[in-house]
């Protein structure tokens, strides 16, 4: 591998910024890197290799010319496939969309093109954002670059796993119920999920618009916030954008001491189901801020543990409403369309060849929770119960400044372990849900190896708009823990490779 794909985001930047290297090296290094790797882990769905190094020259033109620049500027980037890009086909990982084009970008993309990124292309994941496996992309399933029998998380394995595998230093994703972190745990990267609000959905294809959040994927986490920073703030396209200042994030990450922060253990996320590898690691971690000088205190959130099964309500009944409109009349695929056929007849034909199998079960139960007769019953009750869990961060966060937790039960399962038990395959983004049911802040940290050598998440959640909690942990805990590995956990990774 070329060593220049070991650096972090931000070296590589500094090092463009002394004339060290040109983002045309960076890029086609990537590039290389992708045409290596991709064949097995299946990554990316989608690369522009000539689009990609074009725009790289361009920026080391304006370089050259003394322009001023961004501070990623050059670096190449991955985005989820399902942010619109005009110059990629943005297919959410579904048959439905296969080949559609958009005729505008995301904001989130529009705001990395004008910082300089280099987008080199668009990556795998769960069908419409629904699974925690990248196991129901219409594309195949991608593979965790630490062990290829095992998933990468989901719904963005694949952009977890272009970081992981250094195929590009940064990538963003989309957090609907942990779909961010819980990939960043499972491929020792890391995830964050901004406040609701923070980051313009504007583009991106909704799932379920309440709880749909972007944000970045990244190596460390000085980086995702150089990246916060550039994707994040206000964006009128948006109805739900917060109109506040992004803050200092990247200052955030460069903390050295916990003095005087109160960090409260969620008690409720631990025992039966989760592993002792996980546990473990989870309690160093927190060993680790507490000699960083924070105070540690145990926090009962007694309604989290409903937070599954609300999130299952609230979650399909929002994506039955925003999946409707493909129907085989606007947008990509279209069957039986042979002129004998009602607009009815195709679309039902259209959707039952262009959706998956996890898209229709959760099509059915979203339509079935807010139909007629059942919609206070089940929609309703979920919305009631949806304010219990916001009602528990709110009291916890008058007595301590961040929670924190394992970021998943487990570690990566193997591909297949769980597709015929979607009740167990839900139960990966058990610890993830509730910060998306609330609307604040979160991310996952990678904490180590498990027992069997895989990696383990260590997630914060912090209040809305309160995202530079989240980098001064990760950023204190990260230097503390790198010190005590002998440099990133992901070194362990290409030493296993």
């Amino acid at each position: 591998m070329n060593p220049l794909l070991r650096l972090s985001a931000a070296d590589l930047a500094d090092m463009m910024s002394r004339g060290e290297l040109t983002s045309e090296d960076l890029t086609r290094a990537c590039l290389e890197r992708i045409d290596a790797q991709n064949p097995t882990l299946n990554v990316f769905l989608s690369v522009d290799p000539e689009g990609a190094l074009e725009a790289a020259r361009a920026v080391d033109a304006r370089r050259a010319a003394a322009e001023h620049l961004g501070p990623l500027a050059g670096i190449p980037i991955a985005v989820k496939d399902n942010f619109c890009t005009t110059d990629f086909a943005t297919t959410c990982g579904s048959r439905m969309l296969e080949g559609w084009v958009p005729p505008y970008d995301a904001t989130v993309v529009t705001r990395l093109r004008q910082a300089g990124l280099i987008i080199v292309g668009k990556t795998n994941m769960d069908e419409f954002a629904m699974g925690s496996s990248t196991e129901t992309s219409a594309f195949g399933p991608t593979r965790n670059p630490w062990d290829t029998d095992r998933i990468p998380g989901g719904s963005g394995g694949g952009s977890a796993a272009a970081v992981a595998s250094f195929m590009t230093p940064l990538a963003v994703g989309s957090d609907t119920g942990g779909s961010i972190r819980q990939p960043g745990s499972v491929t020792g990267t890391v995830g964050v999920k901004p406040t609701y609000g923070g980051v313009s959905r504007y583009g991106l294809v909704a799932m379920a618009s309440s709880l749909d959040q972007p944000g970045p994927v990244a190596r460390t986490a000085y980086d995702a916030a150089l990246l916060h920073q550039i994707i994040g703030g206000y964006d009128p396209m948006d109805s739900a954008s917060i109109d506040a200042p992004v803050g200092e994030l990247a200052t955030a990450a460069r903390a050295r001491s916990l003095d005087g922060v109160r960090v409260g253990v969620v008690k409720e996320f631990a025992g039966e189901g989760y592993e002792p590898g996980v546990l473990r690691r989870f309690e160093e971690a927190v060993d680790v801020l507490r000699a960083a000088g924070a105070e540690v205190v145990e926090v009962s959130c007694p309604h989290f543990t409903y937070a599954l099964p609300t999130y299952y309500l609230i979650q399909p009944a929002e994506l039955s409403s925003n999946l409707a409109r493909f129907d085989g009349m606007r947008y990509g695929l279209r069957v039986g369309d042979d002129g004998t056929r009602s607009a009815e007849e195709v679309m039902n034909l259209t959707r039952e060849a262009g959706f998956g199998r996890e898209a229709k079960r959760r099509i059915i139960i979203g339509t079935y929770a807010l139909s007629a007769g059942y919609y206070d019953a089940y929609y309703g009750s979920a919305q009631r119960v949806r304010t219990l869990i916001q009602r528990d961060f709110a009291a916890a966060f008058e007595t301590v400044d961040v929670l924190v937790s394992p970021t998943t039960p487990t570690v990566a399962f193997k591909i297949g372990e769980r597709v015929a038990d979607p009740l167990s395959m839900y139960l990966a983004d058990l610890c993830t849900i509730p910060s998306n049911m609330a609307g604040n802040a979160s991310a996952s940290f990678p904490a180590g190896l498990s027992d069997d050598g895989l990696p383990v998440g260590f997630q914060v959640m912090a209040p809305p708009l309160a995202d530079e909690r989240l980098y001064i942990i990760g950023g204190v805990l990260e230097r503390a823990l790198e010190a005590r590995w002998g440099g990133p956990l992901l070194r362990e990774l290409e030493a296993k490779a």
